[in-house]
């Protein structure tokens, strides 16, 4: 296997102490052979005055484009880089210490084209962002798909915390230009070009996401929206669990708002589910307000993706328009 040199690429949109805490983790790695590029997507509050007293600590690269999304601004990040793998990180993401050592050390023993890692939630996340960070990664929300399943046929990396070689980027032509699904897109043409790609379960990063449940249910709602998109894309990809969020919508307004009779029978169920989310929390997390505040956080998820993806299926399937994500004015609010 040839020597690796590792590219950080990160896109960054009007998150400039974010950018900082990042590059601040970066600064603790315990494997140093990286250079970072920090690249802002037309943005108009900027990182650059921030990151200034990182270019004396990194190996670091600054740009500023015109905005285009996370997928453009990753693949320019990609023409400017140096290495030949290259690591993507969200712009809310802080990285373990041993986090580069840890994907070093595995490379160097597994040939894979592309690797993906999970998420966890740091000790200094608010309550509310480690709830979030609880219902995107639970087995009762998610089936533990999103990065912490060792079960390969049902994973994708995501961008969050994805790596890939220089090699495969250039085969399968990089990002695509949507907004939303943008990382699903990437892993499902990785697969379909038959390149090796894995988990590296330890190459874990913590990923902040959104600071109130407003701002999580727009990101949700588009990846409700999203999963249509992509299935117009790759028609294969759309599976039965996709389908599950839309049916809790519509369990709950069938059987809450519009029939009676079935009134306690799903008040019931969500009264039990809502019982096994908060114990599970509460086990995993180990705080009463963060168990409390997971019930919420879940029912925000189930609802913000079942209505986007009810709402994609109406007009990409049954009207045939166009591909489109919603909040755009407003999603960074």
């Amino acid at each position: 296997m040839q020597e690796l040199h590792f590219s950080i690429i990160v896109p960054v949109f009007n998150r400039p102490e974010e950018a900082k805490e990042l590059l601040e983790s970066l600064c603790l790695q315990t494997y140093t052979d990286f250079e970072v590029l920090i690249v802002e997507d037309g943005s108009s509050v900027t990182c650059k005055d921030v990151i200034d007293p990182y270019f004396s600590r990194l190996n670091l690269k600054y740009f500023f484009k015109q905005n285009e999304g996370p997928g453009p601004t990753r693949n320019f990040g990609a023409s400017k880089a140096e290495g030949n793998y290259f690591i993507f990180f969200d712009s809310d993401c802080l990285i373990p210490a041993n986090y580069m050592a840890i994907v070093q050390q595995y490379l160097h023993a597994n040939d894979l084209d592309c690797y993906g890692g999970p998420d966890r939630s740091h000790p200094s996340f608010t309550p509310v962002q480690k709830a979030i960070s609880y219902t995107m990664t639970a087995f009762l929300t998610t089936g533990g798909i999103r990065g912490g399943s060792k079960k390969m046929d049902k994973f994708h990396p995501r961008s969050f915390n994805m790596g890939i070689s220089k090699v495969a980027f250039e085969r399968t032509g990089g990002y695509a230009a949507m907004r939303f699904g943008e990382d699903l897109d990437m892993s499902m043409r990785i697969a379909e070009a038959g390149l090796h790609t894995g988990l590296i379960i330890d190459a874990f990063v913590y990923h902040k996401r959104r600071t109130d449940f407003y701002k999580f249910f727009k990101q949700i709602h588009n990846s409700g929206i999203a999963r249509i998109n992509l299935f117009k894309r790759h028609p294969s990809s759309l599976k039965l669990v996709h389908f599950i969020p839309a049916g809790f919508v519509i369990f709950c307004l069938f059987s809450i708002l519009i029939l009676p009779l079935g009134y306690k029978a799903g008040m019931l169920c969500l009264l039990v589910y809502s019982l096994l989310l908060f114990l599970d929390a509460l086990i995993k997390e180990k705080n009463l307000l963060v168990a409390i505040l997971s019930v919420e956080a879940a029912f925000v998820q189930h609802f913000a993706y079942g209505t986007g993806f009810i709402k994609a299926f109406w007009r990409r399937i049954i009207l045939k328009q166009e591909e489109f994500h919603a909040y755009k004015k407003n999603f960074y609010k």
